[in-house]
């Protein structure tokens, strides 16, 4: 894989620049994956439309909800693989801890969200 490197912005006022996302190069089957579930979600609504049996319909929210997991689980591999090690050569090469500090609370940060 081919990324251009993340510039490193920080301080309040600082603008969120990225270049070369990190999922770029799978961003095709990153959107094959969200359109399934988009699919299944409206599935799921047609069931409760038509009053379908209660464990049926959680058995579909629980196969979107795995979908949904393996997307995040995705996304969070390319950062910490990208962005995160990006920072840490950035972060040496400028002698500013902060920088891959700053990257490593993001993902951190992130994972705490996914598992709210």
């Amino acid at each position: 894989m081919n990324h251009t490197a993340t510039p490193s912005v920080s301080g309040p006022a600082a603008v969120d620049e990225h270049i070369g996302h990190a999922y770029t190069s799978d961003k095709d089957a990153y959107l094959r994956r969200l359109k399934r579930v988009e699919g299944q979600v409206r599935g799921i609504a047609r069931m409760v439309e038509e009053d379908k049996y209660c464990i049926d319909i959680l058995t579909q929210v629980a196969a979107v909800n795995k979908a949904l997991h393996a997307v995040s689980v995705g996304l969070l591999e390319d950062h910490i693989g990208h962005c995160v090690v990006g920072a840490a050569k950035e972060s040496e090469l400028s002698d500013d801890p902060r920088i891959v500090q700053d990257k490593v609370k993001e993902a951190s940060d992130a994972i705490g969200r996914l598992l709210r």
